[in-house]
């Protein structure tokens, strides 16, 4: 298929394609013309780094990672990654569960000065 049927059955650019390839994550086959030619696996492969991306791995390591969860092959390396890999994305939920609850906060006492006119005051209603 050609980039632009890949680009809309995945729901990606063309210019994010483009750029995985830049980032050796995709691979595509040239024709005579110079057309980029994908075959039907690349729909899978640019949905798992769709996923990738989302979970917050970076393209060099999702570069690395990539050749095992093209083939199956698993190794105690692999692993070892992938829980350090996790360990970083729950390590970054708690932060953001830190800012949000920050957050509520804020907008507790926003609510509270929005009825009753008293100075907002994190943490207090």
């Amino acid at each position: 298929m050609r980039i632009g049927e890949l680009a809309a059955r995945t729901g990606v650019s063309v210019r994010a394609l483009r750029y995985y390839e830049e980032q050796e994550l995709l691979v595509a086959e040239r024709s005579r013309s110079g057309q980029r030619q994908y075959p039907e696996s690349a729909v899978d492969h640019v949905r798992l780094i769709r996923q990738l991306y989302a979970a917050g791995l970076s393209s060099r390591t999702i570069v690395e990672l990539m050749p095992y969860a093209v083939d199956g092959r698993a190794t105690p390396e692999l692993l070892d990654r992938l829980s350090t890999e996790r360990e970083r994305v729950e390590g970054r939920i708690t932060e953001l569960v830190g800012a949000r609850d920050r957050l509520d906060s804020v907008i507790t006492g926003a609510a509270s000065n929005l009825n009753t006119g008293r100075p907002c005051r994190a943490g207090t209603s």
